[in-house]
């Protein structure tokens, strides 16, 4: 379990510093990096942020 809350931190990082630049200056890192919405891997990678921030919330929740 240690691993997998070092992965979603790690994708949950991400995910903030996407966020934080894009409301910033409209750079999406993942977008820019995998394609965004438009190939599957940039799909992967925004629904395995999602996953990591939902882990993370129901880890927070019942830890």
């Amino acid at each position: 379990m240690r691993i997998l809350t070092a992965i979603a931190s790690i994708l949950i990082i991400i995910g903030a510093l996407n966020w934080g630049l894009y409301g910033i200056s409209k750079i999406d890192i993942v977008e820019n990096l995998f394609g965004g919405w438009k190939t599957k891997l940039g799909r992967i990678v925004y629904i395995l942020i999602g996953i990591a921030g939902l882990y993370s919330l129901l880890y927070v929740i019942f830890a």
